[in-house]
């Protein structure tokens, strides 16, 4: 005899899924306004959504999200928390594809600061470790805005000569690195102090809000 599934249960099962799912919708104009796409999954060009470069605003209601200016998430990247984004500042106008991240068993993010979302580390604060519950595919180092791995972040995979094209110069406060040794200096192209770092975690820095620019060095 086959058995019969209510229909109240299959209902309440998918919502369940729904509400696990990201969720991303972008504006076309600052503020929310605008024309706008909603995403529930990975778009590796936005063309296909009419919304390639036409971006101003987001929000994420779920999830967490890598958008980047070039199609197949190619490019500079943006890494967006739960939260609203009014403006989307040096991404205006320049997303090409979107997706969202797998964090693994990372805890909840509900801070809205009503500019941006914001997430809470986790791991050893106390020190370097080797866990990493934040890097994506292909960042081999991730810069925070906060200690603690908080506030905005900033995927990084080559050389960048200025923090000041990812709207990131001097404020940086917290860094895992996820391969290589890296060269953090307090000036662009490398000028100014410097200091190495390996891979590992970093809640607290020496060069709090001073770094940018960075290269791997090995």
């Amino acid at each position: 005899m086959k058995k019969i599934i209510p229909a109240a249960f299959l209902l309440a099962a998918l919502n369940q899924v729904a509400a696990q799912a990201g969720e991303l919708t972008l504006f076309s104009r600052p503020d929310f306004g605008g024309h706008d796409v909603s995403l529930r999954g990975a778009v590796t060009d936005l063309n296909q959504r009419d919304f390639n470069d036409r971006a101003s605003s987001a929000v994420v209601r779920a999830g967490t999200w890598e958008v980047c200016e070039h199609a197949d998430f190619g490019g500079r990247c943006m890494i967006l928390e739960r939260g609203e984004y009014p403006t989307l500042r040096r991404f205006d106008n320049l997303i090409s594809s979107a997706r969202e991240l797998d964090r693994g068993n990372r805890g909840g993010r509900d801070r809205d600061d009503g500019n941006r979302g914001h997430g809470h580390g986790h791991g050893n604060d106390n020190g370097r470790g080797n866990d990493n519950d934040y890097g994506r595919r292909g960042d081999a180092v991730m810069l925070f805005e906060h200690a603690r791995f908080e506030g905005r972040q900033v995927g990084v995979h080559n050389d960048v000569r200025t923090l000041r094209d990812f709207d990131f110069n001097d404020v940086v406060s917290s860094i895992v690195i996820n391969d290589g040794r890296w060269e953090f200096c307090n000036d662009a192209d490398y000028g100014g102090q410097c200091i190495t770092y390996g891979p590992g975690r970093y809640p607290v820095i020496d060069m709090n809000d001073r770094i940018s620019s960075l290269r791997r060095v090995r």
